[in-house]
């Protein structure tokens, strides 16, 4: 015979929500937010600064660099090589793209279809960050007075202790006399 008086072991899914589950998971919601207020500042802190988002692109007035020369702005906190290219240049730079290259590139693959006689670059030595100088050396291009690396007018290593080429920006031409870099 079963006694009335007999307790039952109910399950889990039969118990009623006490007092103390709703503070279980009140204290764990509490806990993520916690660690989201946490986590919130050393991931934001990842981003970029603002002076530097301000400077993620800029435009420039190309038409004022006369044939031959060269004009430095500053790009993101780097110099930005603006050259107007002559003839004599291109051939030179077109005639050793099959030499034996550190960096192989073509001079095709270092300026915009179209547009050789203009050959934008970022202005900063591949071995230890130095600033070239235009017009020295045995290619008659980039420079560098620190280590002795010598770049051609294409941009490209051709002695010295750098080991690739001078690095090309994103850029592109937006009208006849403007380029937008970034």
């Amino acid at each position: 015979m079963i006694e009335a008086d007999t307790p039952t072991t109910a399950t889990s899914a039969d118990e009623p929500a006490t007092r103390r589950d709703f503070i279980h998971i009140l204290a764990g919601a509490g806990a993520v937010g916690a660690l989201g207020a946490v986590a919130w500042p050393l991931v934001d802190q990842m981003n970029p600064s603002d002076d530097t988002l301000a400077q993620a692109s800029i435009e420039f007035n190309y038409a004022k660099v006369a044939l031959g020369q060269q004009v430095a702005i500053l790009w993101r906190r780097q110099p930005l090589f603006i050259r107007h290219r002559t003839p004599a240049e291109i051939a030179a730079a077109v005639a050793d793209d099959h030499a034996a290259l550190r960096d192989p590139a073509t001079d095709a693959s270092r300026h915009k279809p179209g547009k050789p006689e203009w050959l934008i670059v970022i202005g900063v030595c591949t071995h230890l960050g130095c600033t070239p100088i235009f017009g020295e050396g045995k290619y008659r291009g980039w420079f560098c007075p620190c280590h002795g690396s010598v770049y051609d007018t294409a941009g490209r290593i051709r002695s010295g202790p750098a080991p690739k080429n001078l690095v090309l920006p994103p850029y592109e031409f937006e009208s006849a006399s403007t380029v937008k870099i970034g």
